[in-house]
């Protein structure tokens, strides 16, 4: 009989029967290696667009709101997930606070978010291999196809084996890349702009630091996310914590921290090595700060160090995505099919492996189509995907404070000074919206008519299989009101 069948519930097996649950082995180190690891490729690549749509004031500026966006969300996350530490974050809060219909929308901004970022990882990933192999001298200019097909199910292989080693993994090379950005500011003796920094792109007047205005600081708060984009995806790992309200705070917040002070050494070496009409176009720009500098020892530092961090973030968009799917399945609200845990590494191996041909599909269309341009557009798709879920945050708290007010429920941590937080995560989500719109509007809203469309399906073909009691896993009590 078919596991979806409405209403059916699991058949009881016998009494020493227990399925597989997902393994409780994680720190603070693995949250910090999973939060930190997916973002820090974005200090590498992808930040400097901002240069170009605001000059390098307008790059720093958006690098400070968005970096209180994120600050926001990781406060938020820290408090929900400690009271709530299921596998999935955000959709297991929502499943919670509001129901079912915003539950899926989330979980499906999650699993497409990442999805599309491990494909834009896996990209650039072969980008750096062949042109490092076409650096050494290689007789034939080397295909980007395998790079990026074996990176993605190599690093699935190793999420199927186990959750503990793929974020062990995690915490050395994003510690090593995270490294590198300091050893660079160092080596440039950041410390004595009057040395080798010209700050080239700040001296003189504003054309350069705000060459269009305050307008242009707005629209480059599109590409300040990257300097933080992933963050939140620490929530993900909630379940597999030995101590969710310790780790999840701790890891998070440390990782918040190492995000701030690396977006400031990048932005700030950058600035002061290259020109602003080139960094805001570079596809690798602390590699060109390195070139520029003349060390050979930092060029190569920094090449590793941007290897390392693209294996880092897609590694940890993998873990992500499918603790995300694998929740939706769980609860039926995809087949109940992806919901199963590996009975020896306790990983869910069935959502790993189906999201593997989805990723690569993605990062290898543009290529086999000839349309660069379609990258741009699967990594539009991954930050409007994250900001719709950024948007969804701050309400959700604040419905979560209303549900369970403090002293009804213990948590591992309290957010401060509520609901300011909140308000300010609303605000500025609406900011980045507007900034991202003035960029990709046609996307935007093409990408609001497919969640749309995706909502529909679930109403008319998908809500009878959910189970409303069984959703409800968290330990708490009965809502205020309810």
């Amino acid at each position: 009989m078919s596991t979806d069948a409405p209403g059916a519930e699991p058949t009881a097996g016998p009494a020493t029967e227990q399925r597989p649950a997902l393994r409780k082995v994680l720190s603070p180190m693995h949250i910090w290696a999973l939060g930190v690891g997916i973002v820090l490729v974005g200090e590498f690549m992808g930040w400097n667009f901002a240069v170009e749509k605001g000059g390098m004031y307008g790059a720093l500026i958006a690098a400070w709101v968005v970096g209180l966006l994120y600050t926001c969300i990781v406060m938020i996350n820290s408090e929900i997930t400690s009271a709530i530490p299921a596998a999935g974050g955000q959709y297991a809060q929502a499943k919670h606070t509001i129901g079912p219909l915003m539950a899926f929308n989330v979980g499906l901004y999650l699993t497409l978010a990442y999805t599309m970022l491990e494909a834009a990882n896996a990209n650039v990933l072969s980008y750096l291999l062949t042109t490092l192999g076409n650096l050494m001298g290689s007789a034939e200019e080397l295909s980007p196809y395998p790079f990026a097909t074996l990176a993605i199910l190599a690093l699935a292989w190793l999420n199927y084996r186990g959750v503990q080693a793929t974020l062990t993994l995690n915490f050395v090379i994003t510690g090593l890349a995270f490294v590198t950005i300091i050893v660079l500011f160092l080596g440039v003796q950041g410390w004595q702009p009057e040395g080798q920094l010209h700050l080239s792109g700040l001296i003189g007047s504003l054309d350069n630091g705000l060459p269009y205005g305050w307008m242009g600081a707005i629209a480059a708060c599109q590409f300040g996310m990257w300097f933080y984009l992933g963050i939140e995806g620490t929530a993900q790992a909630a379940e597999e914590c030995r101590s969710a309200p310790r780790s999840i705070p701790i890891g998070s917040m440390a990782g918040m921290m190492t995000l701030i002070v690396a977006a400031g050494l990048t932005w700030y070496v950058c600035a002061a090595l290259l020109p602003w009409h080139y960094l805001g176009t570079a596809i690798t720009p602390l590699f060109d700060a390195a070139r520029v500098s003349g060390s050979g020892l930092l060029v190569v530092l920094l090449l590793i160090g941007t290897l390392f961090a693209t294996l880092a973030s897609a590694n940890g968009c993998i873990n992500d995505a499918s603790r995300a799917w694998f929740s939706m399945g769980r609860d039926r609200y995809l087949p109940e099919w992806f919901g199963a845990v590996h009975p020896r590494y306790h990983t869910p191996f069935r959502s790993i492996v189906f999201l593997v041909p989805v990723a690569i599909a993605f990062a290898l269309l543009p290529v086999l189509l000839n349309k660069p341009t379609l990258l741009a557009t699967v990594i539009t798709f991954s930050i409007l995907s994250g900001l719709l879920m950024y948007s969804f945050m701050g309400p959700n708290f604040i419905r979560f404070r209303r549900l369970w007010p403090l002293g009804e429920i213990e948590r591992g941590y309290v957010l401060p000074m509520h609901p300011a937080p909140a308000v300010a995560l609303i605000a500025l989500s609406g900011l980045v919206f507007f900034a991202t719109f003035l960029g990709y509007g046609t996307a935007l809203l093409s990408i609001l008519a497919f969640y749309f469309l995706a909502s529909v399906w679930f109403v008319r073909r998908r809500y009878r299989f959910v189970r409303r009691g069984a959703q409800f896993t968290a330990d708490l009590p009965r809502p205020r009101g309810y």
